[in-house]
């Protein structure tokens, strides 16, 4: 249970922040034009990272052993979700992390907004992920008390 536990409040704190980025930190980033932007973004990203590949990380792990403990395949599914949001990050997101990133990137650009615009949109399909990795988990504690 204890496995099951943890595995849910890294679920919940991922999606909860992913929440917090996709409808408030993003879209305000968004409106104070490209320069302050990515200026913003820049710094934003760097922290977001650790905080969030840690909880999808640990709440995958601990989701496996919880699905392995409890021989339960929905604790199997939300922890293959929260994979797949690893997944996601580094295959699809990268890429445009790397353009955001990158110090070249004339911040005055179109190209910055429309990055900026691009990132939004892959890290909603992420929040999405990782909201339902945690209400699977949050249905499967209600059903073991």
């Amino acid at each position: 249970m204890i496995l099951m536990l943890v595995a849910t409040i890294c679920a919940g704190l991922f999606a909860g922040a992913a929440i917090y980025v996709h409808a408030v930190e993003h879209p305000a980033r968004l409106s104070c034009g490209p320069e302050l932007a990515i200026r913003e973004f820049r710094p934003s990203y760097k922290r977001g990272t650790v905080m969030q590949a840690s909880l999808a990380l640990l709440g995958a792990l601990t989701g496996l052993a919880a699905s392995w403990q409890q021989e339960d395949l929905w604790l199997l599914i939300a922890s293959l979700l929260l994979v797949a949001v690893v997944a996601f990050t580094m295959v699809v997101i990268l890429p445009t992390n790397k353009q955001l990133l990158d110090p070249a990137l004339d911040s005055k650009s179109g190209r910055t907004m429309a990055l900026l615009t691009r990132w939004g949109r892959l890290h909603a399909a992420r929040t999405v992920v990782g909201f339902l990795a945690f209400l699977i988990f949050l249905w499967r504690i209600g059903k073991t008390r």
